[in-house]
């Protein structure tokens, strides 16, 4: 139970980092970069860590590691960037708040484990903080956000599963597990940085600084964290984590920004640590999910 408790807490660590991503964008990137914030964040710390570790994949695992590179990184970032362009904040993190539901159902229908009651609520509950603590008074759907907001969802949910379904190779270092995935979601939006944003003509230092912890901390080291949560973790508890990163943005914006933080949105907090607890109760299970 212990090495379980801290295993939650390194893997917690990552969607806080993520949390972190709205503010390091808002005041030190360069406004309406988002694709090219997204392939720099992926791109550069995946060759540093092939170039350290000089490890590259075998026979399937390239094609694996491409599909898992589009499903965690590539799609899901690009997906990510469309739902908050038509979406409001809030909004887009409630439609893509779905994600462990899309994760309980993989787990019934690949993995022929029986949904618990426990399981059901603590995906409703997770939704309901969420909602909680990003919505407040914002309105506003619009179908290409919601499908993108949608598809985003079912790209993370799905990267989670496959993550967990396929391990790792054997003899293969998880930072080099890391790389080839940061290499590949990279690669897949680079073409669509060039064809669809305009590159600044020049960055700043504060620039600089900014992409340079995106690719590290939010990418290399977060990254890293996620690929070992989701070995040490099931799926679904994995997936539940990832819904601290709106509740980690707002405790960021309400500490350095001065943006306030309602009682209403503690209340969500609460909900969403109580549903992360709720999901480790003991589960009847053929195989890991």
């Amino acid at each position: 139970m212990a090495k379980q408790t801290i295993n939650l807490a390194i893997t917690a660590l990552v969607p806080i980092i993520w949390g972190s991503t709205y503010f390091v964008t808002t005041e030190f990137l360069p406004a309406d970069v988002p694709l090219l914030a997204a392939m720099l964040r992926a791109l550069p710390a995946g060759l540093v860590l092939l170039l350290i570790f000089r490890q590259l994949p075998s026979g399937s695992w390239w094609l694996k590691s491409l599909a898992l590179g589009v499903l965690n990184i590539g799609a899901f970032f690009y997906f990510l960037f469309v739902a908050a362009y038509h979406l409001p904040g809030g909004i887009a993190a409630l439609v893509m708040s779905v994600q462990p539901f899309i994760v309980l159902a993989y787990s019934a229908l690949l993995f022929r484990n029986p949904i618990q009651a426990n399981q059901v609520m603590a995906c409703a509950m997770a939704v309901m903080g969420v909602g909680l603590v990003v919505v407040q008074q914002q309105t506003g759907m619009n179908f290409i956000g919601v499908a993108a907001g949608l598809a985003g969802a079912l790209s993370m949910a799905t990267g989670i599963v496959l993550t967990k379904r396929w391990g790792r190779p054997d003899n293969t270092h998880l930072l080099s597990f890391t790389a080839w995935q940061l290499v590949f979601g990279g690669l897949v939006l680079l073409p669509l940085t060039l064809w669809l944003e305009p590159l600044p003509t020049q960055l700043s230092g504060k620039n600089i600084l900014g992409f340079a912890y995106l690719s590290i901390i939010g990418a290399l080291v977060a990254y890293a964290l996620w690929f070992r949560g989701i070995e040490k973790l099931a799926s679904l508890s994995v997936s539940l984590l990832a819904l601290l990163s709106p509740l980690s943005a707002a405790l960021i914006g309400f500490i350095v920004l001065n943006q306030g933080f309602s009682p209403l949105q503690l209340c969500g907090a609460l909900i969403i640590i109580a549903a992360i607890v709720l999901a480790q109760l003991p589960q009847r299970t053929r195989q890991p999910a």
